[in-house]
C-alpha cells in the first residue's frame, strides 16, 4: 500500500515514493534528463517541445506501476518522495514542507519538536 501524503506543489494528496522505491525509480528520471537534453540538441528545440515528445513515458509508467496512481506531470515525480517532507503538523495534519521546517505553511502552527515536549 503506497504512502499517501499531501504534495505542496501539486496541492493534492498523492502516493509518495519510499527510499527503496526511489532507488529503483531515480535512474529512470535521470535518463529522462539525458533524453530531453539529447532531443533538444538533435532537433534544436526548446524545453516545451522536448516535453511534448513524451520522453518521460517510462518514468510515468514506472511510477504508476509502483504506486497505482497515473501521474501526468513528469516534473511532479521529482517531489513525490517521502524523504523530502517533514512530519505531519500537530494542528492540521498536513506534512511540513521539509524535514527541517519550523512551522506549518498550511495553518501557520509552530512545530513542536519531540524533545521540546
Amino acid at each position: 500500500m503506497p504512502i499517501e501524503m499531501y504534495c505542496w506543489r501539486c496541492r493534492v494528496t498523492v502516493p509518495m515514493l519510499t527510499e527503496q522505491e526511489w532507488a529503483e525509480f531515480e535512474p529512470l528520471m535521470n535518463s529522462v534528463i539525458l533524453d530531453i537534453q539529447n532531443h533538444r540538441t538533435e532537433f534544436n528545440c526548446g524545453l516545451e517541445d522536448a516535453y511534448r515528445a513524451n520522453l518521460g513515458e517510462n518514468a510515468l509508467k514506472a511510477y504508476e506501476r509502483i504506486t497505482g496512481y497515473k501521474e501526468r506531470n513528469l516534473n511532479a515525480l521529482w517531489h513525490h518522495r517521502v524523504l523530502l517532507y517533514g512530519p505531519p503538523c500537530q494542528d492540521c495534519g498536513k506534512p511540513l514542507r521539509t524535514p527541517k521546517a519550523t512551522y506549518c505553511a498550511e495553518c501557520g502552527a509552530v512545530r513542536i519538536k519531540e524533545n521540546e515536549t
